[in-house]
């Protein structure tokens, strides 16, 4: 065991493969379906949203995908990042468990978005594309992706959930400072936007919303545009194995394995990137690490959600997947945690959960800013509230350690810092922000809505 507390690998060390979880899981996604015939859909149904290369990978079982050059060279910006033993918070705990986290903060527009909004920018202008649409809710991934498509020199239009649009105006700077057009969600530029503005006027948004506004957008512009995501997706999931490969050769380093890897989880992606190459070992090398997702308790899609076939967006234009979902109806409360505010969970996530391979729990908004000030004032960065539920769990785990006098080895994804989020952090502090548990009985009735799948 090392007594470092920094863990920092070299730029040769930067992973040369994309890890494809698809390639060892014993529990295949269901197939993908058209949003109008519920059939499965085709590689050319999908081009309209998606470069052929981008549906390559989606569709791939090979277990390793290369990585570009080009990709690598900007992934050099902040990659490898840190991995760093929480030293201060253990010793604020009293706890014989030893706590690690992988700092994705330290990207440029400062969470693990960059992984999959780099490749995504190159592959659309290797298509040949001029521009493309997409949503976001927080601001984390509509913040990665303009920065990306300044890089490959694209067009980008945003259309961000209307209520972090207000409460996070700063990351709506930082899109528009790298060359993205942002718009509030919903809007009254497409047909999908101006039937919820009919029903409500007011309406906060939702990232199903969101989603619906970006793909009609994309789909309607005759290939002139195509549609970036930031979640759900294998290839996306599967960009973002980065994190966990370079926390595996970290943890080495360390000369510890983990007994948990915890990761918040809104779509999946940074609690896959991190979780699915320890899964790989677990599946391929005997190793019984649990895997545990922290979701909020206020969109608790894995813990309280059905898993059935359901509609990626509010709209019913993007495809159909087999997923945990609250249906696509569902409209979050204002928690802030924009990013975890997605009605389903990436399909390849819910099988493997299905299949008890890995673990859920849901937290409350109270406790996990709680969480995010104790480790702020012990290790010096203040987190994102997104990242703040891995925080709340991993320090669950180390006072479950200490209760049992049990030496364990925690290691969690630090998604993002909270630098566009103080406001969330002023609500808390002036004792403004309340606990809200999404109702079982609001899951039930949302499943009247489903898709009638065969």
């Amino acid at each position: 065991m090392s007594e470092q507390t920094r863990f920092i690998l070299n730029e040769s060390d930067l992973p040369r493969q994309w890890y494809n979880i698809l390639a060892d899981s014993p529990v295949a996604p269901a197939a993908v379906l058209h949003p109008q015939t519920l059939q499965p859909v085709t590689p050319e149904f999908l081009s309209v949203l998606f470069p052929m290369e981008l549906i390559q990978q989606e569709i791939s079982s090979e277990r390793y995908i290369d990585i570009p050059e080009e990709v690598r060279e900007i992934y050099k910006l902040w990659r490898p990042t840190p991995l760093i033993r929480a030293r201060r918070l253990e010793k604020a705990l009293g706890t014989p468990a030893h706590i690690y986290f992988k700092y994705e903060g330290a990207s440029p527009s400062g969470s693990h978005k960059p992984n999959t909004a780099v490749p995504q920018a190159f592959y659309n202008k290797r298509a040949g594309v001029k521009a493309m649409t997409t949503e976001t809710g927080a601001g984390q991934w509509g913040s990665a992706l303009s920065m990306a498509c300044n890089f490959f020199d694209l067009d980008l239009e945003v259309y961000m959930v209307r209520v972090s649009y207000d409460l996070k105006p700063y990351r709506r700077v930082l899109m528009q400072s790298f060359g993205a057009q942002v718009f509030a969600s919903p809007t009254d530029r497409t047909d999908s936007g101006r039937a919820i503005l009919a029903q409500q006027p007011d309406s906060p948004g939702s990232l199903g919303i969101a989603i619906s506004e970006a793909v009609e957008v994309a789909a309607t512009s005759h290939g002139t545009k195509k549609y970036g995501l930031g979640s759900v997706l294998n290839h996306v999931l599967m960009h973002q194995s980065v994190i966990g490969e370079e926390a595996l050769k970290q943890m080495d380093m360390a000369g510890e394995y983990p007994d948990v890897v915890i990761g918040c989880v809104g779509g999946g992606s940074n609690f896959g990137g991190i979780a699915f190459p320890f899964l790989r070992e677990n599946l391929n090398h005997g190793q019984h690490t649990r895997l545990l997702a922290v979701e909020p308790a206020a969109t608790p899609s894995l813990t309280k959600g059905v898993y059935a076939f359901d509609f990626g967006d509010t709209a019913k234009l993007s495809p159909v997947l087999k997923m945990y979902t609250l249906g696509h109806d569902f409209i979050p409360p204002q928690i802030h945690a924009g990013g975890l505010r997605y009605h389903g969970m990436a399909p390849s996530l819910s099988a493997l959960y299905d299949a008890g391979l890995i673990q859920a729990v849901a937290v409350h908004q109270l406790a996990t800013f709680e969480a995010a000030i104790q480790f702020a004032r012990a290790e010096g960065i203040l987190p994102a509230p997104e990242s703040a539920h891995a925080i709340r769990a991993a320090i669950d785990e180390a006072l479950d350690a200490k209760e049992k006098g049990e030496k364990r080895v925690i290691l969690f994804n630090l998604s993002g810092h909270g630098h566009f989020d103080m406001a969330s952090y002023q609500s808390y502090l002036g004792g403004e922000l309340q606990d809200y548990a999404y109702p079982a009985s609001a899951v039930q009735a949302a499943m009247a809505s489903l898709p009638a799948v065969v």
